[in-house]
């Protein structure tokens, strides 16, 4: 059987493999970039930008500013914020002080805030002030010793920054009163870190530099360790997808996706700096109205996103009266592509618009639909070069075309490991193989194709949710005897949450326990719909079958 099938179906210009160890470092990578960019605009925000030397300066200084603090090489820092210009100057800043970078979703509630940064042992934080407020809550429970914060309007100078700040603080009330001690704002730390010089350091490909968190099928959150290695390979394969369709030095494109999900972290900032793309930032995908506004004001040339952003763009008023004719990349992740979608894409913007896979533990990329067009709807592409996919059945045995079994990774991408998870690790990783729990199939084409997700988790809007920390935070109500969390098809989400309960007190409500969870999880993973049971299905040894549940 042919080992890489996929390989005749490359579009021209893509080659079969790449240098995963193009770069030392992923630093040494970015500053190839800010030298050979200098002039051009790295990132552009709400009308401002800034260039790739600014970025390099300012990081430096703020990396700098970071050692004077008495962080050293190794240690953890948490970057919480949405997107703004500060948080690419954060991020290779970190790198620079040879920092660990966790990053953190803004939308925590105060108790993931702190199985989070104690789990990784984060000692400093940057943080938008919107988010402060529950920082203060938890953060004598953590060793966070440095806050640097930061406003939305920071970085926008002038009367505009002010202006942005005023509304976000006194007209929309974002955000909540917060008192943290000993703080310093992100503008103050660059301007401090003139003053010093970055301590020298070592690093190798090998080197832990992002500690990205992810579920567990046990529902335990864990801190997938990425390495210079992983990002590094990972860039250089998407340029070399991406590398036939866009010109060097030319393209703006949008990321509206937050960069400290995986998805944008590795596509929109580091594999857009390797063609000195301008990238123009949004700070809330859920505006649809600024995404749209952002094709009028710019001339995309290349998007990434999610099934629902493409779906809520294609809905909004006007949308389809923008010039569309620099865009030639919309790349769909997180989530399945729905057919109806990409067809009424392709008719408005004329750009087909592409699905691939990824995960957290691969850095993300692990495969695309070729961009010129030639791909197969409903299928999750082609593996990116130097990456191997094979559909494993239970029984060990490797899998012929058309034949169901789990999906296995191979590649440079592929994780370290799970910070301080040995065990899940081993689960994870068999014989250089990641074993990603999805069941799906390869056509002859090599081709692949999802047919069954891992199953228990639930894809919200791109986000893995699962059901055992629903189920957590459930079960400590008092009024609660059993539950069970699964995931049910959603049309704007893809799916949402919903949960079976069985009353340990009569009196519990549905709006009781909506209310209860929002105490303690993110928004996107509250149950929209509660059930009550007087019983739920159960293995003969009581384990809860969320599939039958599935199937009421």
């Amino acid at each position: 059987m042919d080992q890489r099938p996929w390989l005749k179906h490359y579009p021209a210009g893509i080659p079969a493999n790449i240098d995963a160890e193009a770069y030392c470092s992923l630093i040494e990578f970015a500053e190839e970039c800010f030298k050979k960019y200098k002039n051009l605009t790295a990132f552009s925000f709400m009308g401002k930008s800034i260039s790739y030397h600014d970025l390099d300066v300012k990081s430096k200084n703020f990396a700098a500013y970071l050692h004077s603090r008495g962080l050293k090489p190794g240690d953890k820092i948490a970057l919480m914020m949405p997107n703004l210009l500060q948080y690419p100057i954060a991020i290779f800043g970190a790198l620079r002080a040879g920092l660990v970078i966790v990053n953190t979703n803004p939308l925590y509630t105060p108790h993931e805030m702190e199985y989070q940064f104690n789990d990784s042992g984060v000692k400093a934080i940057v943080i938008a002030e919107n988010f402060a407020a529950n920082l203060e809550k938890i953060i004598a429970k953590t060793k966070i010793s440095i806050v640097i914060r930061t406003t939305i309007g920071e970085f926008l100078g002038g009367v505009k920054g002010w202006a942005v700040d005023f509304m976000v603080k006194n007209v929309k009330k974002m955000v909540p009163k917060f008192t943290i001690p000993n703080t310093v704002c992100m503008g103050h730390a660059i301007k401090e870190g003139s003053r010093f010089t970055i301590d020298q350091f070592t690093s190798s490909l090998d080197d832990v530099i992002l500690l990205q968190y992810t579920g567990g099928t046990t529902g335990v959150s864990k801190g997938t360790m990425l390495t210079n290695r992983n990002m590094v390979g990972n860039l250089q394969q998407i340029r070399a997808i991406l590398g036939p369709y866009l010109k060097e030095g030319q393209e703006t494109t949008l990321s509206p996706l937050p960069m400290y999900h995986i998805f944008a972290f590795a596509v929109n900032v580091l594999a857009m700096m390797a063609i000195g793309a301008n990238t123009v930032l949004i700070v809330n995908a859920r505006d649809i109205g600024s995404v749209s506004k952002a094709f009028k004001d710019h001339k995309i040339s290349l998007m990434t996103g999610v099934n629902t952003l493409y779906n809520a763009l294609l809905n909004f008023p006007g949308f389809d009266k923008h010039d569309f004719s620099a865009l030639r990349v919309s790349v769909g992740g997180a989530m399945a592509i729905q057919t109806s979608v990409a067809d009424r894409w392709k008719a408005v913007t004329g750009c087909s618009l592409c699905e691939g896979f990824g995960m957290t533990e691969t850095s993300p990329v692990v495969s695309l639909n070729p961009l010129d067009g030639s791909g197969k709807m409903g299928s999750i592409g082609l593996p990116v070069p130097s990456t191997d996919v094979r559909i494993v059945a239970e029984d060990g045995h490797i899998c012929g075309p058309n034949e169901a079994g789990e999906i296995q990774v191979s590649g440079p991408q592929v994780m370290k490991g799970y910070y301080n998870k040995p065990e899940e690790t081993a689960l994870a990783i068999k014989d250089g193989w990641l074993c990603t729990g999805d069941i799906g199939v390869m056509d002859d084409d090599g081709y692949f194709k999802i047919v069954d997700r891992k199953k228990d988790m639930i894809l919200v809007s791109g986000f893995n949710v699962y059901p055992n920390e629903i189920e957590d935070v459930i079960m400590r109500h008092p009024k609660v005897l059993e539950v069970a969390a699964i995931g049910m098809p959603d049309e704007k989400c893809g799916e949402m949450v919903k949960v079976f309960i069985v009353k340990k007190d009569q009196s519990l409500t549905a709006s009781e326990i909506i209310q209860y969870t929002r105490e303690y999880l993110t928004n996107y993973k509250i149950p929209k719909e509660v059930v009550f049971r007087d019983s739920l299905p159960k293995t003969n040894v009581g384990k809860i079958l969320r599939r039958e549940l599935r199937n009421v």
